[in-house]
Order: structure tokens, then sequence, then C-alpha cells
């Protein structure tokens, strides 16, 4: 038996156009592919255009640095180039202020319109200085002066000398050293003559016996330490006397109420001072004060 072979036409159409299918898309691959090597072309060919276009432009190389010797005589005439022009340059003076005095006009305007005469006032504060007064006087001599002046206000007390209220002074004053309350001696001439302003104040002609104006000298000291000492605090004891205590604080008390203004115008006003300083100075007995000469 023998086997058939049958073709449809149908399939005869189906290849048919199938190869001319392929046949078409072929021609436009070969279009495409032409078309797409033209724009290789022509974007190789700008690409050499441009590249020859940048390598035909001059390149400048960069200066080399001049040496240092170059520069340094460059700066030297640059130099003496602004020397020579300040040189030739005229120098002005310079323009010093002068100090000018307001004329005082002896004609003013009246709120009226009129002319009026201006008095002059005299000025409290005058271009001259006030006279110095020089008092010189050692701490044995103020001492003495004040000793006197005890004396002679408590007249009394008929055996009181000077050198009694000398004697209470500096015994206090070494006690306090030796007890080491104090490194340095309070006795000065500044300090006696605060001890004075607070006696002469303090202590009264009417009294009666030692004892009580030791203890009112006293209480005068212990204020004048405490005021003018270089220690802090001072011990009561040197200072008082047992069977005084309240007599001691109720003077103390007194003594600051009444003078205190007057301490601290002794230390703050110098013209004050030198008042206190000479009145205490005055005091000095003239009988031996000529024996001392």
């Amino acid at each position: 038996m023998g086997t058939i072979l049958s073709i449809s036409p149908a399939t005869k159409k189906a290849s048919i156009m199938d190869a001319e299918l392929a046949a078409g898309d072929g021609q436009k691959n070969d279009k495409s592919l032409k078309r797409h090597s033209m724009f290789v072309s022509l974007s190789w060919r700008k690409l050499v255009s441009n590249s020859g276009k940048k390598s035909a432009k001059k390149v400048t190389p960069n200066p080399l640095p001049a040496p240092a010797n170059q520069v340094a005589q460059l700066n030297s005439e640059n130099i003496r180039k602004t020397h020579k022009t300040d040189e030739k340059k005229p120098k002005a003076p310079i323009p010093v202020p002068v100090p000018t005095v307001p004329t005082q006009n002896k004609d003013a305007l009246v709120p009226n319109g009129k002319l009026s005469t201006v008095q002059k006032q005299p000025s409290s504060l005058s271009l001259v200085s006030p006279r110095r007064i020089v008092i010189q006087a050692s701490t044995g001599e103020l001492l003495r002066c004040l000793g006197d002046f005890m004396c002679r206000r408590c007249f009394k007390l008929k055996e009181l000398k000077s050198s009694d209220v000398i004697l209470w002074f500096r015994n206090i004053d070494r006690t306090l050293l030796l007890q080491g309350w104090q490194d340095q001696g309070f006795i000065t001439p500044a300090n006696v003559v605060f001890v004075y302003l607070l006696c002469e104040d303090t202590i009264e002609d009417s009294v009666g016996t030692a004892a009580e104006l030791q203890g009112t000298f006293q209480t005068c000291l212990y204020l004048s330490y405490s005021y003018m000492g270089n220690e802090i605090s001072y011990p009561l004891k040197p200072f008082m006397i047992e069977a005084n205590k309240d007599v001691f604080w109720e003077t103390a008390l007194r003594i600051i109420d009444r003078l205190s203004a007057k301490m601290l115008q002794l230390n703050s006003d110098p013209h004050f001072f030198t008042e206190v300083f000479q009145d205490l100075k005055n005091q000095r007995d003239t009988t031996e004060a000529n024996l001392d000469r």
C-alpha cells in the first residue's frame, strides 16, 4: 500500500505570504541599518571636527616664578620710591587745639529786649592754693602736752602730775604688746591727737579723785584703740577697772553718741586735724617750755 500526501491550496498561500513578509522585513532592516550607519558616520565627523578645533586653540603655559633675588630687588625699589615721594610732599603742621577762656560780657539781654549790666560775683574757688601750715611735734612732746592739759583741767587734784598720765598710757600700750594683742605700739602723734580729742570733751574739771580720772581716761583710750588701732579687737581688762564696770560702759556710750561725727571728721578733714593738733600743742605749760629752751 502506498501513502498519499495531500497539500491544501490554503497552506500554499500562507507560505507564500510568509515569504513575502520575511522579504519585506529584510528590506526594512536593511534600510534601518543604512540610516543608523549614516547617523554614526555623521556623529563621528562632528567629534573629529570638534577635537580638531579644541587642539587648534593655543595653550599658554604657567609663567615660572621669579627668583627671590628679583623679588627683594623690586621690593627695595618700591620702598625707595615711596620714601622719595614722601620727602617731596611738604609736611603740614599738626593742628593743636588752643584752650580759650570764655569772656563774660558785662551787658546782657533782659527778656523785655533792653540791655542791663551784669555784676561779677566773686567765685568761691580761687586759683591760688591756700597757704600750708606746717606743724611739727614729736610723740614725747605731744604726750607732755596731753599730761599738762589733764593737770590744768583737773586742778582739784593737787598731786596729779603730767608724768602720771603718760605712765597710764604707756603701761596699757606695753601690756598689750607683751600679751600679744598688738604687733606694734599704738602711741604715735596722730593717735595722741585722737586721744586728746576725746579727753578734751569727756574729762570735766569736777573730777574729785585720781581713780575717777584714771577710769575716764582709760575709757577714752579704749575707744581710741578700737577706732584707730591696727588690730580688729582689744581686750577690756587693761582698760577697765573692776570697781567701775557700769561707769565704764556708760561713759563709752556717751562718748560714742556725742563724738562720732568729730571722730570721722578728724580722719577725713586735714584742716580739722590741723586745728586739733595745734590746740594740743598749745596745751604745753609755758614754764616747762621755757625751761626746755
